[in-house]
């Protein structure tokens, strides 16, 4: 070829083309992000509303469902589901991935302006929104505890002064705190003594808010002087609320002190953290979208002292979670496997070649090409991940394959006796095209990893164009620097030894009993196509019969916890619950750090845990070990559940479930809904497949009902109105005022005091204001009963829901469980008013990838069409494609006798050999076709020469490839579970594929020669072997 003509030429100028890419591509190493997985975005966005006091029936009603409603309307939602608590909303809005996330924050908030007038005007602020994405879960952690102050002061502190100078390191982009709540200034009334001095709730209320006024004042000016006015400072703490007067009576007047407690409080009464065995406030730091998250966490470390420093006096500042040791040691733990697997190869090229001179000019082909990918993922915006390194380690065994085949046909020509500059030039020329069709193919079929389409795309993207770019220099340098290194270093044949890759005794037998056996074989063709089809029929079985799955389970050293109290549990009560399953952890050897909230948005009666493993190699176990020997172990509390899963890198579980998977409910006839999900629960309870289920809370939470005298009401001049605002100021932790500062926003908030509402007889002591002023009972006009309610409400789509969660069993797939789970719920028989969703259709739902047996189907096809179109036949694609049921094969028998599921990543090893495999089929047959053409050779005689002299490239690509994966497959140190299955596909169908193609393609050629046109199948341009070269190549093989 003229390229390679050009550069043998020109020695020096190959080596510096070389050396120009490996110095780009160390630029560009240094310049890559690191992060665990690659960048997927999720187009999903939070809208968030609270109303203190309201009850999760009354939350979804008036201010879930308005909201849905407005919300839905937006275009390219592909899931909308909410979440009501007790006085909160979550609203969760799912997109499809092509949604700009951006433009559907304005459209959020459009829709959230324009249903504004429809939600309660009690509400404290206007419903917030935030972009939210599933695989940016926080990186790190802080605590912040201490013996002497209040959880308020540290919640304070930790949201005025520590997370915004978190947000100003670089890499950051959000900081949630849990654990507590803002100071505010309680007030706590004494019903009794507001009902002796005759003084209703809203008249409290009404001065409260109205010593707090801020509006502008103005300013007084005269010629040459200008004054600011300024009235005295506001109110902040409860000593200054103490002395304000409520109401004057006969000339006395009533102070706030005088019918209530007025103290320094928090917020929210019912929220609480802890960091171990102390009360703490927790700040989860999730990094910004695209930054590198090792850096983001080591310029966090930086800032450490001056962020303790601004912590307040005896307070203690700690990290309880930080990702970045586990990405550290799992991307170290994939370098040294590319290191392990580089070692291989160069030991697969020596033991052929038997010289270090001629080992080291394809030996150079891999780290060119490996660092020349860097060049390529800087480019596209790739990061340094598992993924893309599992490629780089899948290309340090193909990038080689290239520089053999071109090497192997030189040190050809130097046998015949040709001079090494004259031997590069007619070896690199004999098989440029060759190389050019097999590389082809394989960019194809690596390629058609981005068809997969929805998030399997997004998430494979990174590992193939990595690897066809190290494929592409590879293909370069074999056609520029290795012809040109084999000119330069090596020497005539009757000069110095052979390099042939075994003495030549050995070779030379191997060659002459393949021979043999490939004859003997060419004599049974019929019978190996009835193989082949056997084979084919094996791999339909197999494929079938293989568990399926998306992405195997990571051991990322990090746990989420859930711990859950039976509805209508009081949050005193779970205190203590909680803190026994803080202690249970506490005990088990594999965990550094538990931190936990509890309260809050999350619920009265749950709470969320998060654990640190110690490192893999001082806990020994996995993960999941560990959460399948606390779960065997964990203590039987009544009233309390404690639910762990193993955090993973993207989250794919359902909305707002606390478990790894989930059945969801969906149905519009609530009190169906209810009667069945629980039938449903106790159902998989029974099922040994299933562990932890978590079933769904009914109507089991305690209610006081009033029922309204309304002619009475109306009589005496009350309206509903003003019996909700009456209970609204009585029992809802009312913010009824605002406080401003330097730094932050505060709040006054307003209820009874604890001793009056524990009961429900304090209703019969609370006065109601009429319109002109009169004082009413509310006990004149209402009485109350006792009901049930339910404790959380749930929409999906719109419809009311219910989500029962499970884990599964040790040994047990999910594909396993979610049969059981139909088994299940066509024995329960579902009324039609009633659908489920099980846990596996909802993650691949997420997944979105559609069938990938039709996509295996379009890549032989795409791969058929661009060989019959190099080769100019029908029928020659079809000799190089059969090798595919046996290297399926391969990988399917040993992902079945190993026991591993045929997940995401495992068919991902699949789409690698069907490129892989067909290199050696190419090899085969494009020599043979020359031999046909050039010789006049019969196909028989054609394809027995072209096995004979291919047998030693094939031989050592195919171990080249197959040791590069062998580091894959044992599965090494950190990480190893996302990379194992690979290696297992990749090195089981390799080495069967090796034994079986040696012959099967031969025979599969000679059964279609019978069909060929006997003109000549390529264009002369195509032709690059002599007819002298052939006769000379047939001579030296004799």
């Amino acid at each position: 070829m003229r390229l390679a003509n050009l550069f043998i030429q020109r020695p020096v100028a190959s080596g510096l083309f070389a050396a120009a890419i490996v110095l780009l591509g160390l630029i560009s190493y240094r310049q890559l992000p690191v992060s665990p997985l690659p960048a997927v975005d999720f187009p999903m966005i939070v809208v968030t509303a609270s109303l203190p006091g309201a009850s999760p029936e009354s939350m979804a009603a008036t201010v879930a469902t308005p909201l849905e409603r407005a919300l839905g309307s937006i275009a390219g939602i592909k899931r909308i589901s909410s979440n009501s608590n007790q006085g909160s909303t979550q609203i969760r809005l799912e997109f499809e991935l092509d949604r700009n996330v951006d433009e559907a924050a304005r459209d959020v908030q459009a829709s959230i302006n324009a249903v504004r007038a429809q939600l309660p005007s009690g509400m404290p602020g206007n419903p917030t929104y935030r972009k939210f994405n599933p695989s940016q879960m926080p990186v790190m952690a802080l605590a912040l505890s201490s013996s002497s102050l209040s959880a308020p002061e540290l919640y304070d502190s930790a949201a005025t002064i520590l997370s915004q100078k978190i947000l100003q390191i670089q890499g950051v982009g959000e900081v949630e705190i849990v654990g507590s709540s803002l100071p505010a200034v309680r007030v706590q009334l004494n019903p009794a003594m507001l009902s002796h001095y005759g003084i209703a709730l809203d008249e409290v209320r009404t001065a409260i808010s109205a010593m707090n006024t801020n509006v502008p004042l103005g300013v007084l000016e005269a010629s040459n002087e200008r004054w600011q006015i300024a009235t005295s400072q506001t109110l902040r703490s409860a000593s200054d609320y103490q002395q304000l007067i409520i109401k004057t009576v006969d000339g006395a007047p009533i102070r706030l002190s005088d019918v209530a407690l007025v103290s320094d409080s928090t917020e929210n009464r019912y929220s609480a953290g802890f960091h171990n065995d102390k009360p703490a406030v927790i700040m989860q730091i999730s990094r910004r979208s695209g930054a590198n998250i090792v850096a983001t966490i080591d310029a966090i470390y930086q800032q450490l002292p001056m962020l303790q420093a601004l912590s307040p006096k005896d307070s203690n500042l700690a990290v309880v979670m930080d990702r970045s040791p586990v990405i550290r040691a799992t991307l170290n733990e994939a370098e040294l496997s590319l290191a392990i697997s580089i070692g291989l190869v160069v030991a697969v090229v020596l033991l052929f070649l038997k010289s270090v001179r001629s080992a080291l000019i394809p030996t150079l082909a891999i780290p060119v090409s490996l660092v020349g990918a860097f060049v390529v993922m800087y480019l596209f915006g790739f990061s340094l991940n598992n993924l893309s390194v599992m490629a780089l380690i899948v290309a340090a065994g193909l990038v080689v394959d290239d520089a053999i085949v071109v090497l192997e046909n030189i040190k050809r020509h130097l046998d015949m006796g040709k001079t090494p500059l004259q031997a590069a030039r007619d070896g690199a020329g004999e098989v440029g095209y060759t190389l050019i069709a097999m590389n082809l193919a394989l960019v194809v079929v690596f390629l058609s990893i981005l068809f997969m389409g929805g998030l399997v795309e997004r998430l494979f993207r990174e590992f193939s164009i990595s690897l066809v770019g190290a494929m592409l220099i590879s293909l370069l340098m074999s056609l520029t620097l290795t012809p040109a290194l084999a000119a330069a270093l090596l020497k005539p044949s009757g000069k110095t030894k052979q390099i042939t890759a075994e003495k030549p005794s050995l070779f030379a037998r191997l060659q002459q009993r393949y021979q043999q056996s490939l004859r003997f074989v060419l004599g049974f063709k019929k019978t190996v196509l009835l193989v082949l089809a056997g084979l084919f029929g094996l791999n339909i079985w197999l494929f079938q019969t293989l568990p399926g799955g998306m992405l195997p389970d990571q051991d990322t050293g990090q746990l989420n916890g859930f711990v859950r109290g039976d509805d209508g549990f009081s949050f005193q009560i779970m205190q203590p619950k909680i803190e026994a399953f803080r202690q249970y952890l506490m005990t088990d050897p594999a965990i550094a750090d538990v931190t936990g909230a509890s309260g809050g948005a999350m619920g009265l009666s749950n709470s969320m845990l998060r654990v640190r493993l110690k490192p893999l190699n001082e806990r020994k176990v996995s993960a999941q070990e560990v959460v399948d020997r606390i779960r065997a172990n964990a203590p039987k509390i009544a009233g309390g559940m404690l639910f762990l899963s193993v955090d993973q890198d993207i989250r794919l579980s359902s909305p707002f479930a606390s478990s790894d998977y989930e059945v969801l409910l969906m149905s519009g006839d609530l009190q169906e809904l209810g009667k069945w999900s629980k039938k449903v629960a106790e159902g998989m309870k029974e099922l040994p497949e299933l562990v932890d289920v978590n079933s769904p809370g009914g109507e089991d939470a305690q209610q006081v009902v009033l029922q309204i005298d309304r002619e009475a009401a109306q009589r005496l001049g009350v309206d509903m109105r003003t019996i909700a605002t009456l209970l609204n100021n009585s029992f809802s932790q009312r913010q009824v005022a605002t406080l401003f500062d330097d730094m932050n926003q505060y709040r006054v908030v307003m209820e009874l005091a604890p001793g009056y509402t524990a009961q429900p007889e304090v209703l019969k002591q609370l006065m109601l204001i009429t319109a002109g002023g009169e004082r009413v009972p509310l006990s004149a006009i209402a009485s109350y009963d006792y009901g049930l309610a339910s404790d959380r409400v749930r929409h999906d789509n719109q419809f009311a829901s219910k989500g029962i969660g499970y884990a599964l069993a040790p040994g047990v797939t999910a594909e396993q469980a979610d049969a059981a789970i139909d088994r299940l719920l066509a024995e329960l028989m579902l009324p039609t008013s009633i659908f489920s969703v099980n846990g596996e259709d909802q993650r691949n739902a997420t997944f979105d990838q559609g069938n990938q047996v039709w996509l295996f189907v379009g890549v032989v096809l795409a791969v058929y069409l661009l060989l019959g179109i190099l080769y100019e036949s029908l029928l020659q694609p079809l000799t190089i494609l059969s090798t595919l049921p046996c290297a399926a094969l391969g990988a399917l028998l040993t992902l079945y006798f190993s026991d591993t599921a045929l997940s995401l990543i495992a068919q991902l090893g699949l789409f690698l050999l069907i490129g892989i495999v067909m290199k050696n089929a190419i090899l085969l047959v494009d020599f043979a076709l020359k031999a046909e053409r050039d010789l006049g050779l019969t196909p028989f005689d054609a394809i027995v020469l072209a096995g004979q002299q291919r047998l030693r490239p094939i031989l050592m690509t195919n171990l080249a490839a197959m040791l590069g994966a062998v580091p894959l497959l044992l599965g090494m140190g950190e990480g190893a579970e996302l990379r194992q299955p690979l290696g297992i596909t990749i090195v089981g169908g390799l080495a069967l594929s090796q034994l079986f193609t040696l012959y099967s393609t031969p025979a599969v050629y000679l059964v279609l020669s019978r069909f060929r046109r006997h003109a000549p199948v390529r264009e002369q341009a195509a032709a690059e072997l002599s007819p002298k070269a052939t006769t000379e190549a047939i001579q030296h093989a004799k």
